[in-house]
């Protein structure tokens, strides 16, 4: 089975300013990526990332997410492209430094969309990578669209879809908070189907910039997504908690907010 890990952008850049790369924050998780892959042999990793201060401050610029028509605004398309792809050379780098054998797959290459949402995903080459032992690494991107010319695609809708084409067990959304939130700012511990619509309200965006939605959308498509495989797994939690990932894969504690169709 395989695990899907994305990296906010909120926990490997300063969404408040431009291209504000976090290169300890992201070495400390690659770090923790490292011990789980070498403690558990056999495990199947996907690591995915948000776009963070690099590609939401050019894709706020040129308003990329809500289509793409003139040569003005396809300028700013290839800009946002640059911006998530500089980001992800950087994340790339700090894997590698860590002995990981990451192979990068850009989406905008192997998506195709609709209206703003994914309607066709070429994934024949990144399970033949898992089957190799290798981890892809995966990023928010721009994509060619067939009704609005361009958009943004999400690292989470991503994942929604490689969890309807590979055996996925699990997926672990790391940002700066640490899970889901109440209106105290206490976590809420789990969320299902049923108890989603009570929270909603609660729910607030994202700090600092971002395009795709902020948390009440990652939930949202997460909890959809448990609708459709009752056997997945959801877990939103805080990347800048120590050992978080060896906690949560190798040590199977309970940290964050677990996304589940029941309790």
């Amino acid at each position: 089975m395989t695990t899907l890990i994305k990296l906010g952008g909120s926990l490997i850049t300063d969404k408040h300013k431009a291209r504000a790369f976090r290169q300890e924050a992201t070495r400390i998780i690659a770090s923790q990526i490292r011990k789980v892959w070498k403690a558990e042999p056999g495990l199947r990793l996907v690591i995915g990332h948000g776009s963070g201060s690099f590609g939401h401050f050019a894709a706020e610029i040129h308003e990329t997410a809500a289509g793409v028509d003139s040569a003005k605004q396809w300028l700013g398309f290839s800009e946002v492209a640059e911006a998530a792809l500089a980001l992800s050379h950087l994340v790339l780098l700090e894997l590698l430094e860590q002995g990981l054998p990451v192979m990068r797959f850009q989406p905008s290459s192997f998506i195709e969309a609709t209206d703003g949402q994914i309607v066709a995903m070429q994934t024949s080459l990144i399970a033949q990578a898992l089957e190799s032992d290798i981890i892809p690494l995966l990023h928010g991107d721009v994509a060619l669209d067939s009704q609005i010319g361009g958009t943004i695609i999400s690292t989470e809708r991503i994942f929604a879809h490689l969890a309807k084409s590979l055996p996925v067990k699990r997926i672990i959304l790391l940002g700066e908070v640490d899970g889901v939130l109440d209106a105290d700012g206490g976590v809420i511990p789990s969320v299902t189907p049923s108890t989603f619509d009570s929270i909603r309200s609660v729910m607030g965006g994202s700090s600092g910039i971002d395009v795709t939605g902020g948390m009440l959308q990652k939930v949202e498509e997460m909890v959809a997504l448990v609708v459709e495989d009752p056997s997945l797994e959801v877990i939103i939690a805080n990347g800048r908690r120590p050992n978080v990932l060896t906690d949560l894969l190798s040590q199977n504690q309970r940290t964050g907010t677990r996304i589940t169709l029941r309790p």
